[in-house]
């Protein structure tokens, strides 16, 4: 399996329009961050999870030339307003790109993106396949899909588990049932949007103490706003096996 964090920021992405401080303006690449969403191959199924702002610019640095699935973990916009771009695979493949999602958030995104619904649609919309998932596991082209129950303030929100993978992103409560399914993963990704308590997200401290009872091989952070402060000082604070995760990072397991 090969994962690769296309996006690591928040809902404004680092550096966050017109801000002066010092993570905004810092020179390390480490500390630019495009909205969250991630990349995960295995055995030639590409999946992507989450849609973003950014979609198309990460999937052009990144080179994916296939797509056979979008999880989206929450209906809100820098997880999801990205799809449009899904049109340029469907030209190439010729045909429509499936997308999983529970209900809600299908509902959503079929208000959001009304044309590409269309009984008479545009020429030229993106072509798309809506699959209804819950919290039962299930398969893309073979591949084990187990979704991660959590909620992000008062909105349920899905993690994945795909694999020895595990990506939780915009959780602020994750129950011990939900812990559960992604103990035993070797790489644990969650959000931790800054240092200070936060009302909707973990802020660092506490995705820490998650991550220290899921117990990983590896902990990555990610989701991360400006206000976590600059990487070269904030990563080597962190305790052993946890660390911040980066924009083009990619892991083998």
């Amino acid at each position: 399996m090969k994962i690769t964090f296309l996006g690591t920021g928040t809902s404004q992405g680092v550096p966050v329009i017109a801000c002066q401080c010092a993570v905004c303006k810092s020179l390390d690449l480490h500390d630019k961050r495009l909205r969250s969403s991630v990349l995960i191959e295995v055995n030639g199924t590409h999946i992507v999870i989450d849609s973003g702002p950014d979609f198309r610019q990460q999937m052009l640095v990144n080179d994916v030339r296939k797509l056979d699935g979008i999880l989206f973990t929450h209906e809100h916009k820098d997880h999801t307003a990205g799809l449009d771009d899904v049109r340029a695979f469907n030209w190439v493949t010729q045909s429509p790109v499936n997308v999983f999602a529970e209900k809600r958030v299908l509902s959503a995104l079929k208000v959001e993106f009304s044309y590409a619904f269309d009984p008479k649609p545009y020429p030229g919309v993106p072509k798309i396949n809506l699959n209804v998932i819950d919290e039962k596991p299930f398969q893309i082209n073979g591949v084990h899909v187990i979704p991660i129950r959590g909620m992000h303030m008062n909105l349920p929100v899905l993690g994945f588990r795909i694999g020895d993978f595990s990506y939780l992103t915009d959780f602020n409560y994750i129950s011990d049932e939900s812990l559960n399914k992604v103990k035993g993963s070797k790489v644990i990704a969650l959000n931790a949007v800054r240092k200070e308590p936060h009302i909707s997200h973990y802020c660092l401290s506490e995705a820490v103490e998650v991550l220290q009872k899921a117990k990983p091989e590896m902990g990555l952070v990610t989701h991360m706003s400006h206000q976590l402060g600059l990487y070269a000082e904030e990563n080597p604070l962190l305790p052993p096996g946890i660390q911040l995760a980066y924009d083009n990072l990619v892991l083998e397991i």
